[in-house]
């Protein structure tokens, strides 16, 4: 069951280091405005905010990969911690910008905490 902890952990760190990209490097591109359903006009205006919420995704991903690299108990301390932010700033997400954001954040977050909790 570590295993499967682990990958969905990895997954949830690459999916925030996705949003990162999108947030920081991207935000004003096509892409980055489908994605998030922003207009050209708001993009190049939200760009420092967008990149300053893409440097807290890092952050998140970070510690994630951080508990995949260290050793018990820090490993585990960093995992939990990481997953139950992702968990938490999804629904809080979800509950004020876009729905979707449960499918994209919330569910992984929470398959992967159910996991990393099973393999304790």
């Amino acid at each position: 069951m570590t295993i499967v902890a682990d990958v969905l952990v990895g997954l949830v760190a690459l999916i925030h280091v996705y949003i990162v990209v999108l947030e920081m490097v991207l935000w004003t591109t096509p892409r980055a405005r489908a994605a998030f359903g922003t207009t050209e006009e708001f993009a190049k205006e939200s760009a420092p905010l967008a990149a300053n919420q893409g440097l807290y995704n890092g952050f998140l991903a970070l510690a994630l990969v951080w508990g995949l690299i260290a050793s018990d108990p820090t490993g585990f301390q960093l995992k939990l911690y990481g997953i139950v932010c992702v968990i938490i700033a999804g629904l809080y997400g979800a509950a004020t910008a876009n729905k979707r954001i449960l499918f994209v954040q919330v569910l992984p977050g929470t398959l992967a905490l159910i996991a990393l909790l099973l393999a304790r």
